[in-house]
């Protein structure tokens, strides 16, 4: 880190807390636990600088963030950064980033913590994630399905460290109509998977079947045939006609590149997917033209981006607009109900907009309404 940024955090942190001098009762004090030092520091910074944009935007001098290194994944870092805000009278932290710190937090009930985690949408004792959950994305794209009169699910998933985790939700969703399909992130297993899933060795016979009907005719419609049948690679539509590929990166574009290859059109498939953030990268993937995904506002999002490269020569993090979010979140319920006392604070009857779009916390669980996203032609349409 350069000097310019490490003058820049310093002067933002002496920012931060420079209302703690006066007024202390009026103020409502919020924690940040965030990797300020080390390896992810980068990380830990974004998040600073995604408050301070908060901050500004609010424009009430009664709140102020008292921020803390936590580390990353460090529980005896977390554990120290919890107390000493725990020591300010901090009754709600931004934070712990990640899952794994959850454990630490709920040591601590009388302090309700805000996750960026997307885990679990449900109120986890006294924490609330706020990330964008695979149940909300499922929900989204299973309407979305729907609306496109497809019948014929397959959920694609790899078999790795997650997949339990998406059995599980798959079986709390209860998607009923879809069928699953687990398959081998390894690239040359994979496509072998796929052919049998497809069916692609029978319809490649059906062609080859098809086209010898033809191949010993020289009347004219025979020939006109076998011309057709030349520009085919199968015969025969495959059993489903709409996925839901549950992966992102490189193992995504691996499985579309295997859909293609196993001749699986875009015209008779729908293809969806998830967490994608609007990973520009997918652009360069030639092998589906159009593909569907569930997502915050994209418009807030690149707003968020500029104002945030205007201030600080730099593109954020992306779980940072959920940061974001998440202190206008708490300020709302504290002017809502004069103080924050637990997570029964945020328990709110109507939906709250923020910049990653509109979310509900009815019967203690976080829903995102999200909208559905076009990769198409190099940029990104809202569907």
């Amino acid at each position: 880190m350069n000097k310019k940024i490490l003058i820049l955090v310093s002067y933002i942190i002496i920012f931060i807390n420079s209302n703690l001098l006066s007024n202390e009762d009026k103020i409502l004090k919020v924690g940040l636990l965030a990797p300020l030092s080390g390896k992810y520091a980068e990380l830990g910074n974004s998040l600073l600088y995604s408050l301070q944009l908060a901050l500004e935007e609010i424009d009430d001098k009664n709140l102020s963030i008292i921020p803390r290194d936590a580390g990353f994944d460090n529980e005896e870092k977390l554990k120290n950064a919890i107390e000493d805000i725990k020591a300010q009278g901090v009754k709600v932290v931004i934070g712990p980033i990640s899952e794994n710190g959850f454990e630490q937090a709920k040591k601590h009930s009388n302090i309700t913590f805000i996750s960026p985690s997307n885990i679990t949408p449900e109120f986890d004792s006294n924490i609330i994630s706020i990330g964008i959950s695979l149940e909300s994305q499922l929900e989204a794209i299973n309407k979305f399905i729907k609306k496109q009169k497809k019948t014929k699910t397959v959920i694609m998933f790899p078999k790795n460290q997650y997949q339990d985790f998406v059995e599980k939700k798959l079986k709390k969703l209860n998607l009923n109509t879809a069928r699953t399909f687990k398959y081998n992130p390894n690239p040359e297993v994979l496509t072998g998977e796929i052919e049998i899933l497809t069916n692609y060795s029978q319809r490649k016979k059906n062609l080859e079947l098809r086209k010898k009907m033809f191949e010993d005719k020289d009347d004219e419609q025979s020939i006109k045939q076998l011309e057709r049948l030349e520009q085919l690679y199968t015969l025969g539509n495959v059993n489903f006609d709409s996925v839901i590929i549950i992966d992102f990166g490189s193992s995504l574009k691996s499985v579309l590149t295997s859909l293609v290859y196993t001749d699986v059109s875009e015209k008779d498939v729908l293809f969806t997917t998830v967490n994608q953030w609007f990973d520009e990268t997918i652009f360069y993937e030639n092998t589906i033209k159009n593909i569907y995904y569930p997502s915050i506002s994209y418009k807030e999002f690149k707003k968020y981006n500029d104002n945030y490269f205007k201030k600080y020569s730099s593109y954020p993090n992306e779980i940072t607009i959920l940061t974001y979010d998440a202190l206008g979140l708490i300020y709302y319920a504290w002017k809502r109900n004069g103080e924050i006392n637990s997570v029964n604070d945020f328990v709110f009857k109507r939906k709250i907009k923020g910049k990653i779009g509109e979310f509900s916390f009815k019967d203690k669980k976080v829903t995102q309404d999200l909208d559905i996203y076009k990769v198409e032609k190099n940029k990104f349409t809202k569907f």
